[in-house]
């Protein structure tokens, strides 16, 4: 016999409390949880995105689906961007002519001028006598010939005038009313027109060297650098057309690139530098300002950016003088003097523990001594006194 127990039905009956208030129920066929094949003309599985179950704590709700978004990857920091110029003002060929051109030219006016004025007769008798010719009879001037005879002056005047001389190292820009027209590299006798505006300027290879400049190294101790910059201008007309003043803009950019480069690293870092306000030794082979080689390196190569927009090469840019600004030096030698006694003192101490240790040693491994702790403590003791005398007077002194 069975009995069969049902709940109560009607107004009575206890009524169900969803634990969540939107909460549903409903039936799920139990042949489509095992289902294998897909309909007609689909492609397949639909690929499920990666999803993340997470609960809130102490709420009491349902877990929910979310998806996962991907990280965005890194951005890297924004560089220094070099500065830009007009990319038209390229430097390229300016218009000349060889110097014995605007000779004969000038030549050719002045003898056409003479020619016109000895055939109207306006020479003196003694400059034909020395001419060797004839003088011709006056028979006046028209407007004719005044117009021939001002042809000509202007004729030799803009011939004559063009004739400039090339030296060895130096360059030409030419501008036409204030527009680039060539740059002129030759040397010698050259014939430039007269009508174009000539500005020199030097391509040798120079050098610069600064003043002391203030700088601030990684530790923030207050320094004092000299700069010496071997450096060429490699395009003229971005040199002169490009900026105010290259020689000034070079200036400055060393100043700039040498405050940027100086900052990234403590002026010593050697074990026997002791880092400003830190108390504590650095570490052994650590970069420093005292590599001279891979601070000019890191120098040049960023005041070679920074001056190649405006026509300027840089070859080399070398610290020559890296020194303690005067309101910090006597505090910085102080504090090296006494890093160099703190391991100079250790390096003796070193080595005066390993002979006391290896003259116990053989001592006892030899038989030549039997020690108790005591007597080994006292030999230990006076080992120690002697070599360490004897190891740190001769320095001292």
């Amino acid at each position: 016999m069975s009995t069969t127990t049902s709940e109560p039905e009607g107004p009575d009956a206890p009524r169900h409390t969803p634990v969540i208030a939107p909460e549903a129920t409903c039936e799920i066929p139990v042949h489509l949880l095992f289902r294998d094949e897909f309909p007609a003309g689909s492609a397949g599985p639909v690929p499920l995105r990666p999803a993340v179950v997470s609960r809130r704590q102490g709420t009491g709700e349902q877990p929910r689906v979310g998806v996962r978004k991907p990280a965005a990857a890194p951005q890297p920091p924004p560089r220094r961007a070099a500065p830009l110029v007009d990319p038209e003002l390229v430097e390229r060929a300016g218009p000349v002519l060889p110097g014995w051109t605007g000779v004969i030219a000038g030549a050719c006016a002045l003898a056409g001028i003479g020619a016109v004025l000895w055939g109207t007769g306006v020479l003196p008798a003694v400059l034909t006598r020395l001419l060797g010719t004839a003088p011709a009879p006056y028979a006046g001037m028209g407007l004719d010939l005044w117009g021939l005879i001002v042809l000509g002056l202007a004729l030799a005047v803009f011939t004559l005038g063009g004739i400039a001389r090339g030296r060895v190292g130096y360059a030409y820009v030419l501008t036409l009313f204030g527009e680039y027209r060539g740059s002129v590299r030759r040397t010698g006798l050259m014939w430039l027109s007269p009508l174009l505006l000539r500005r020199r300027v030097d391509v040798r290879l120079r050098h610069w060297r600064s003043e002391p400049m203030p700088a601030v190294d990684a530790d923030g101790t207050a320094l004092r650098v000299v700069v010496l910059v071997v450096w060429r201008v490699e395009d003229t007309a971005k040199a002169l057309l490009g900026v105010e003043d290259h020689e000034a803009y070079l200036g400055e950019q060393v100043e700039s690139a040498m405050a940027r480069v100086v900052s990234r690293l403590p002026v010593d870092a050697p074990s026997v530098a002791l880092a400003p306000g830190a108390g504590q030794l650095r570490p052994a082979g650590a970069p420093s300002l005292r590599d001279a080689d891979a601070l000019g390196d890191a120098l040049t190569g960023m005041l070679a950016k920074e001056c190649a927009p405006v026509g300027i090469r840089v070859f080399s840019a070398q610290p020559t003088t890296i020194e303690y600004a005067p309101e910090v030096a006597a505090a910085m030698q102080r504090r090296r003097v006494a890093a160099i006694d703190a391991k100079h003192r250790d390096t003796v101490l070193t080595s005066v523990v390993d002979a006391v240790d290896d003259t116990v040693t053989r001592l006892t491994s030899r038989g030549l001594v039997e020690l108790d702790d005591y007597e080994r403590k006292a030999l230990v003791k006076d080992l120690t006194v002697a070599f360490y005398t004897g190891r740190s007077t001769p320095l001292e002194s």
